[in-house]
């Protein structure tokens, strides 16, 4: 079977404090773009898994480990072929590597004939990362906790932007960004209210779109702030981080903005991608597609 994993923008991102269980709480809004990789899933007598990117063949992948972690709790071998197509950069905050988690638990609960409730798949896959849950909605979401309990929210689909990424991310990065927040850094949500509310009106504010670690990496991660001060000159506005960075959007942008953001980047050897919103999918309760071969 062929299964399709898209990429979330955070168009908002609190941190609300440290909670005692060592994670964060943080209130983020999250929305999908048709930005995507895909995975191909047939039946197999070991578990393989490839991946056209070779630093993710194996085991190292959090598909593997999605495989192996669902078998596991089922009790049976985790027997399948994998391949993944990436189109999603990789380490960018763009969420590519819990999408591809969520969408190999859907397509193996499929192939196994497991017939697990949702609700099980997503406990599931918060095992594996804090964005994993989400991925089995997708759309536009709020999520809330360590970033696993999400609450599905309406939005405008098929809403363009222009995501910009840096050729490269640093190791740990999630972590090290992490680590740099202190209780100053801290808020009280209100922000992500504020944007959610907008979001179910129908309104767009570039103001209220948010991001804890927006300054914290431009000063840390190499390169970053080059990029965005290149993107700010071309568009007159700048560009808001995703996640722990270091890719960045624009949103709503528009075709003609984009080509001028290409133009900036090519100093930087940044690129960008153009792309649009979307709705939850129609072809199953998740944010992934899933068809057979």
């Amino acid at each position: 079977m062929l299964v399709r994993a898209h990429a979330k923008l955070n168009l908002c991102l609190e941190v609300l404090g440290r909670r005692p269980d060592g994670y964060h709480e943080v209130r983020t809004v999250m929305q999908g773009i048709d930005l995507a990789d895909d995975l191909e899933i047939v039946p197999s007598s070991t578990l393989r898994v490839k991946c056209d990117y070779p630093a993710l063949d194996g085991e190292d992948n959090l598909v593997w480990q999605a495989a192996t972690t669902l078998s596991a709790s089922c009790g049976r071998l985790p027997l399948a072929d994998i391949s993944l197509k990436k189109r999603i950069p990789v380490g960018m905050g763009l969420g590519g590597g819990s999408s591809n988690a969520a969408a190999a638990l859907l397509a193996l609960d499929r192939l196994w004939d497991l017939n697990l409730p949702l609700e099980r798949l997503v406990e599931i896959g918060s095992r594996l990362g804090s964005d994993v849950p989400y991925f089995f909605w997708g759309g536009a979401a709020l999520a809330s906790g360590r970033g696993d309990i999400i609450e599905p929210i309406p939005a405008k689909t098929g809403v363009p932007a222009t995501v910009i990424f840096p050729e490269s991310t640093i190791p740990s990065k999630t972590a090290r960004m992490y680590g740099y927040l202190g209780p100053a850094d801290y808020s009280d949500g209100g922000v992500t209210r504020r944007c959610l509310q907008n979001l179910m009106e129908g309104l767009g504010a570039d103001d209220l779109l948010y991001n804890v670690f927006q300054e914290i990496a431009l000063r840390e991660l190499p390169g970053l702030q080059g990029i965005s001060d290149a993107v700010t000159k071309a568009c007159g506005r700048r560009p808001h981080l995703t996640g722990a960075g270091p890719a960045m959007f624009l949103l709503p942008s528009s075709e003609r903005e984009h080509a001028e953001v290409l133009r900036a980047l090519q100093p930087h050897g940044a690129q960008a991608y153009f792309v649009r919103t979307l709705g939850r999918s129609h072809k199953n309760a998740a944010g992934v597609c899933v068809s057979d071969l």
